[in-house]
């Protein structure tokens, strides 16, 4: 039995990486000789790229402009599966702010992580709607998204950060009717791949049978669990007892929707890619717009994959 050590992309599981646990419980890693221990990112050593470069990780679920910035490095990672083919990020902020909309935004508090990325984002959909985003007044939270209790609170008038099918769907004491959750690729920001699966360029030329029955197992983890998102809640329950159930159901049935693309789970579309790609090298976060090309590889994905 080969072991081989996944590394989520977050500080605990949620429900997007449903098809790797499901497709573990099923036994479906095991039949092909894998045994997959799912692992979570240690916040000291790096997010889990930083696990995967330094040889603690097989494979690593990434975001992909980080994937895009560190192949712009010259680090040996590679994308080898997409996991979203939507954005999942939100901006939240509450009825009584009187923010609208996107341009509402200037003179008023933003909290959110302000990387690079992250404040180009917020500057596409402010200025799209006409919004001036200098006039964005910035909070820095770190990696803490706020809860509608911190806006109520006054820590800020909105927040960018947390997920449409994850934070937004959690129980708060401030009622649903005087919450505003915005999707973040309804405001017209770019197209992209959310996660990504991602491996080492020597894990990759040094077993590469190994890395497709991998992918093979996980690609119908995820597409059954796309077909029936609830089949993977008492894994899941079990995976992660301090979130209820209901919360759970609810993200499974709303992010589930973002992992195929015609039917199929895993294939990094060159669409997305090469979009994002030049806009991140529009705000200055890579160089080469045509980066992505050497970032990915869908060799790995099997031919009647899901």
């Amino acid at each position: 039995m080969k072991k081989l050590r996944l590394v989520l992309e977050y500080f605990h599981p949620w429900p997007n990486s449903a098809g790797f646990y499901y497709a573990r419980d099923q036994g479906w890693y095991r039949q092909a000789g894998l045994d997959v221990h799912i692992l979570l990112p240690d916040p000291g050593q790096g997010d889990s790229l930083a696990h995967l470069l330094s040889g603690d990780a097989d494979f690593a679920v990434a975001p992909s402009n980080r994937l895009l910035v560190r192949r712009a490095g010259r680090q040996p990672l590679k994308g080898i599966a997409a996991i979203n083919h939507r954005g999942l990020e939100a901006i939240q902020t509450l009825v009584e702010t009187g923010i609208q909309r996107p341009r509402d935004l200037q003179g008023r508090r933003l909290a959110m992580n302000p990387t690079p990325r992250g404040l180009a984002m917020v500057r596409h959909v402010v200025e799209l709607d006409g919004g001036d985003f200098d006039q964005v007044v910035i909070v820095d939270t770190g990696s803490r998204e706020l809860r509608p209790e911190d806006l109520e609170a006054g820590r800020a008038d909105a927040s960018f950060g947390g997920y449409w099918a994850w934070e937004a769907l959690m129980d708060s004491s401030v009622p649903s009717a005087r919450r505003i959750v915005w999707q973040i690729d309804q405001l017209g920001a770019p197209a992209y791949h959310s996660y990504q699966l991602c491996s080492s360029d020597a894990l990759l030329q040094a077993e590469p049978d190994m890395v497709r029955d991998f992918i093979r197992a996980t690609a119908r983890g995820f597409a059954t669990v796309a077909g029936d998102p609830l089949a993977a809640l008492d894994v899941y329950e079990r995976t992660t007892p301090y979130f209820s159930r209901a919360l759970l159901s609810s993200s499974l049935q709303k992010i589930a929707p973002t992992w195929l693309h015609d039917g199929r789970w895993g294939e990094q579309r060159s669409p997305l890619l090469e979009g994002y790609a030049q806009w991140l090298a529009d705000h200055g976060i890579v160089d080469n717009p045509q980066i992505w090309k050497d970032a990915i590889d869908n060799q790995y994905l099997p031919r009647d994959r899901p």
